[in-house]
């Protein structure tokens, strides 16, 4: 299994690592519904024991509830995996959302007790908010990792103009974007900005929340628990989900000639990326670890990937 360095940093990361936005569990905006917190721990163990040397979570997953979880199961295991975490979406007594970057030094104090570590591997902006509170929550990174309280500092969701301005303050070491065969706004623009200036990519979503794993249909949908985030999803619904659907059906034909799930080939397309370091991929229980897992070594043949963008060619949103 190759492992591929994140930016400039001291950190080599597997080709996937544990996404812990489902293990934060139901009853809060971005739910993807109730979930049994010894699976989540279960899952985690699983990815270290396969190989997976970092974790991906967030204050917000949740409201909190991701990171102790990750905290817990990593405090459990031998073997001690990278943990990133982001700042930057907090929340009331009322569990209402907001973004802000104006409270990350609390931020990451809380973070840091709830995932009962000494400093964070990489923390992160979740959101840019315009105007100057980019460069005032930027610079509070930097002296974040100054103080040792993290090692590395990055970015999620932003633009090409927004990193320029964080990087009149500090290097950015990594980018989070979302990627995927569904979601490929990335690939003009920002993805090569990266690429030139060695800011590392750690693309969520590359199954683009479970369309592409093969294991979702129209009945298993209309099944998801009422606080899934996923019934109000604009690719859960017609006629893109029907679109969707007929993807990833595609892509277990390919999966077929390798013994591979269609999530596994959704997975490799977007590490398949020279801008791409690694993929977030996300787990709610052992088994489901276990059926990505080959993504970490698998690769698509360049006839592959041209027969994959000619299905796509042929089958563009509605």
């Amino acid at each position: 299994m190759k492992i591929s360095q994140l930016g400039t940093s001291d950190m080599w990361l597997t080709p996937i690592g544990f996404g812990a936005w489902a293990v934060g569990g139901g009853n809060w905006a971005m739910s993807w519904g109730p979930q049994d917190d010894n699976a989540s721990i279960a899952a985690i163990h699983k990815a270290i024991d396969l190989g997976v040397n970092w974790i991906d979570t967030a204050a917000i997953y949740g409201l909190g509830h991701s990171e102790e979880i990750v905290g817990k199961a990593v405090k459990q295991s031998r073997v001690k995996p990278f943990i990133f975490t982001k700042s930057g979406m907090v929340w009331n007594e009322k569990r209402e959302i907001k973004r802000t970057l104006l409270e990350i030094r609390r931020e990451v104090e809380d973070s840091l007790r709830r995932l009962q570590v000494e400093h964070i591997d990489l923390y992160q902006i979740h959101w840019p908010v315009e105007d100057t509170d980019i460069e005032e929550g930027w610079s509070t990174m930097a002296d974040l990792k100054r103080e040792g309280k993290v090692r590395h500092i990055g970015v999620s969701n932003f633009s090409t103009a927004q990193m320029e301005r964080c990087l009149e303050i500090a290097p950015i070491t990594s980018l989070q974007p979302p990627y995927s065969m569904l979601n490929r706004a990335v690939e003009a623009e920002i993805l090569p900005y990266c690429l030139d200036h060695r800011i590392g990519v750690i693309n969520y979503a590359p199954m683009h929340s479970g369309l592409l794993t093969g294991a979702m249909s129209k009945e298993r949908f209309a099944n998801l628990p009422p606080d899934d985030f996923r019934r109000n999803a604009k690719n859960y619904q017609e006629p893109l989900f029907s679109r969707n659907l007929a993807i990833a059906d595609f892509l277990k034909q390919i999966g077929a000639r390798h013994d591979v799930s269609a999530g596994v080939v959704a997975i490799a397309w977007t590490l398949a990326n020279p801008a791409v370091t690694a993929a977030i991929v996300g787990g709610r229980s052992p088994e489901q670890v276990e059926g990505v897992w080959p993504a970490a070594k698998f690769h698509l043949a360049e006839d592959e990937l041209r027969e994959v963008e000619a299905f796509l060619a042929a089958h563009p949103a509605p």
